[in-house]
């Protein structure tokens, strides 16, 4: 990969904009079709980093088998002192802007902030995410953990939509500020 890897949110959302019921699970993904699978593993072997929050990571642990064997993963927690139950996992309490950075240095592909909510609307405050990917399913919970509640505001650029199984995945990028014939990003 010949630029800096990207942070991407990638995650699935009802279309009443929850990313889990209100005690955290997601049984409500089960059934959302094989269609998913396709830009799941392809977004997946984009990747060689996860970040996550501490919930995220317990929620994880009750699927059972360890899904995310080979890939880098940070879990933020307060409790650094807890011992990952899997290798290549670490607990971190870093400000995530540093984190960020780290990450950005060390990695080969782009960087998956897995979730959840919290840690999202941190990264979303911190204007740390370059890219979101966001499969809408066609499911109303009516109460849950919404996904984006930090009231930050960020302008976004549309670049993708792919429709299967009834689910529409959109992808947009952080809108990047033109100033004559150059291009940044709208970090600040």
């Amino acid at each position: 990969m010949g630029s800096e890897p990207n942070v991407i949110l990638y995650t699935a959302m009802s279309l009443d904009g929850y990313i889990a019921k209100e005690d955290g699970s997601v049984d409500w993904l089960e059934d959302t079709g094989e269609g998913v699978e396709g830009t799941y593993l392809k977004f997946y072997s984009s990747i060689d980093t996860i970040i996550m929050g501490r919930k995220t990571y317990d929620q994880i642990l009750t699927f059972g088998e360890w899904v995310y064997k080979g890939k880098d993963t940070y879990v933020l927690t307060s409790d650094i002192s807890r011992v990952p139950e899997k290798p290549n996992i670490e607990f971190r309490n870093d400000e995530i802007e540093d984190l960020t950075t780290e990450l950005k240095q060390k990695s080969k592909s782009n960087i998956w902030l897995l979730g959840g909510a919290e840690t999202v609307n941190a990264f979303l405050e911190k204007k740390l995410i370059d890219e979101y990917r966001i499969a809408i399913v066609p499911v109303i919970l009516g109460t849950g953990i919404p996904l984006f509640t930090s009231g930050a505001e960020e302008n976004l650029d549309f670049k993708q939509v792919t429709e299967y199984d009834g689910i529409v995945e959109l992808k947009y990028e952080k809108k990047k500020m033109k100033i004559a014939n150059f291009e940044i990003n709208n970090n600040k």
